[in-house]
């Protein structure tokens, strides 16, 4: 849980970045599992005005300073880009970073803990859960115009914030090291989520075969496309900005539509315990479909418009495949609120998993029927 307001002191937090007026004071805000964030109320010249306030996990990502300074370039540019194609008020549209007072894109508390700030979007909120092909196609559309609009970020390489973020060999990898070092004697009451993994390893490497083949190529991507990180307009449901930029880096675009499709088709939350109600929703599967070539399709290539239905699949297994590594070791990655919390997450995307595969033929048809023409051949690498 994140430490209570009381605990916080947000006026003296507010006074290191490049605010003015008067903070009022904050609360916990959203259901993030990872960092700790708080929307922050101010009196400017008697308009009251909302910041985001986080606290970074810095135990998940080790280099704070890296992984700044990718949010900074991200921001910076789509906000730039955002303005030069016109449509409305770009600080709805990109995340405005407000920095610190020296300038940096961050601060540190007294104890040591890494503070950021964010402009409140208004009028806008976030889903966890799909509740029309609507959504899904605005969701979708908002995170292929987030890619297009980092296509010619500028500068060095990004920073992998957490290297090896998608590398579903390695998730595999570290599960199997978790079963075998089984510090907590968990492993023999999940046997057949493991006998699950192991039959579907042949997986693992499919996306990574493809890249290395130079079949899809690197891109600048979210790397955690779950449906509440976008966040939808109040009045019209259209797709307003993409949040959460902590996974920012160098990534391909099947790891963010494959997890559009892990998390919006789902009929469940992701931790529903009750697996009879874990099915993947094809209409919802078709806005997402429709809504990602809709702002993506002309910059993708053949061979990733050809593997979008493939990549849910992959995406999928290999969240579950961290929800049952992080049960196995003891709850130490993701936070959870109850006891075998991990372990009712790794269930239901291994259900996912399940109604995804039978509906693969299906899942396929759909872009070539959206998109209205065979995908072209994928480029010679």
């Amino acid at each position: 849980m994140p430490p209570s307001p009381a605990t916080v002191d947000f006026t003296r937090l507010a006074r290191g970045f490049a605010l003015y007026g008067q903070c009022l004071g904050g609360q916990p805000y959203g259901n993030g599992h990872i960092n700790d964030t708080y929307v922050v109320n101010f009196d400017q010249a008697g308009a009251p005005v909302r910041y985001i306030f986080q606290r970074i996990n810095n135990r998940v990502f080790k280099n704070v300073p890296a992984l700044m300074d990718n949010i900074r370039r991200v921001t910076a540019h789509a906000a730039s880009q955002a303005a030069k194609l016109g449509g409305g008020d770009v600080s709805r549209r990109a995340l405005t970073l407000i920095p610190a007072h020296d300038g940096r894109p961050c601060l540190t508390d007294e104890h040591g803990g890494f503070w950021r700030c964010y402009l409140f979007i208004e009028k806008a909120r976030t889903y966890d859960i799909v509740e029309t092909p609507a959504h899904a196609r605005e969701a979708a559309r908002a995170f292929g115009n987030f890619q297009r609009l980092l296509t010619g970020l500028p500068g060095a390489r990004l920073h992998e914030t957490i290297p090896d973020f998608h590398n579903t060999r390695r998730r595999y990898e570290n599960l199997m090291r978790a079963v075998n070092a089984d510090p907590l004697n968990r492993a023999a009451a999940v046997r057949a989520e493991i006998d699950f993994a192991r039959q579907n390893e042949p997986l693992v490497d499919v996306l990574a075969k493809l890249h290395a083949s130079g079949e899809i190529p690197e891109r600048v991507t979210h790397n955690d496309t779950k449906f509440n990180n976008v966040m939808l307009d109040d009045d019209t449901h259209t797709g307003v900005c993409v949040i959460d930029l902590d996974t920012v880096m160098p990534g391909l675009a099947l790891h963010d539509f494959g997890d559009m499709v892990r998390s919006a088709t789902n009929s469940a939350a992701e931790d529903e315990p009750d697996l009879s109600k874990v099915s993947m929703r094809m209409p919802v599967y078709e806005g997402l479909v429709e809504g990602y070539l809709a702002a993506a399709g002309d910059f993708l290539t053949g061979a990733e418009r050809a593997h979008l239905a493939l990549s849910g699949r992959v995406i999928t297994f290999e969240i579950g495949l961290r929800f049952l590594t992080d049960h196995i070791e003891g709850d130490v990655y993701f936070k959870t609120k109850r006891p075998g919390h991990n372990l009712d997450r790794a269930r239901n995307q291994f259900a996912l998993v399940r109604d995804i595969d039978a509906r693969q033929s299906e899942m396929e048809s759909v872009a070539g029927r959206l998109f209205k023409e065979p995908a072209p051949p994928a480029p010679a690498p």
